[in-house]
């Protein structure tokens, strides 16, 4: 099954059959996830060998009418759009420099069943040396994150690799962790993968080579214990 056969299934059990009706004959939700990714695509940029940065932040602009037949589906219909971009995303190895946004605006110069996609990059300024800034409280509850101590690091990238070395995305100060210990993939679901390291990776206090994450997973790794957050 595609990446957008499953969203089209999820908005489906979601909102069941007022979904189907609301769009009847007028603007499909996966043709608006289709066109996210397009812009995505279209938009990405080579900075180095092996990453390349996308937009971020996108706009879905619709009809009047759309608009108003959506009113009560607005917010679940932009987390399973976002969640359509972070996993194509993953998928093409793109990387985000900042939280993913979908804001649905109404444009009344548009026809019912028309649609506009715009985005741009917002990106974090990262700490020098710090590629995965550390944030204050719940500043962005509703984005992934890992708590390590009394530090939140967003998870603005495909994948964010942690370990002891400088050249990790999330550098841990423990002489038990390897240079370049274990990684995260955004993804649905995310997923723990541990990198070869010397002492292992434990999840849970179970020791895995790779396995899905959950929303509030214990992450172990030499002699500390970080907390995984979907959201």
């Amino acid at each position: 099954m595609g990446l957008l056969d499953k969203f089209e299934g999820k908005l489906d059990d979601l909102v069941n059959g007022p979904f189907r009706r609301a769009f009847k004959d007028v603007v499909e939700p996966v043709e608006i996830a289709a066109r996210l990714n397009q812009e995505m695509d279209k938009r990405a940029a080579i900075i180095s060998r092996g990453r390349t940065v996308v937009p971020n932040s996108f706009t879905v602009e619709l009809s009047t009418h759309d608009v108003e037949r959506l009113s009560e589906l607005i917010d679940p219909i932009r987390f399973e759009f976002i969640s359509v971009l972070r996993e194509h995303a993953t998928e093409q190895r793109y990387t985000f420099l900042g939280p993913v946004e979908v804001a649905i605006s109404e444009d009344p110069a548009l026809d019912t069943g028309e649609f506009r996609v715009s985005s741009e990059t917002k990106p974090e300024t990262p700490m020098p040396g710090q590629p995965a800034a550390p944030l204050g409280g719940n500043r962005f509850a509703g984005h992934p994150h890992l708590i390590v101590g009394n530090k939140t690091y967003q998870l603005t990238k495909s994948s964010t690799t942690i370990g002891r070395g400088t050249g990790a995305d999330i550098a841990v100060d423990d002489a038990g962790v390897s240079r370049n210990h274990a990684v995260i993939v955004l993804g649905i679901p995310s997923i723990l993968r541990d990198l070869g390291s010397t002492n292992g990776t434990s999840l849970d206090g179970r020791k895995v080579a790779e396995s899905p994450l959950h929303d509030g997973a214990q992450i172990t790794i030499g002699n500390t214990t970080m907390t995984f957050r979907s959201g």
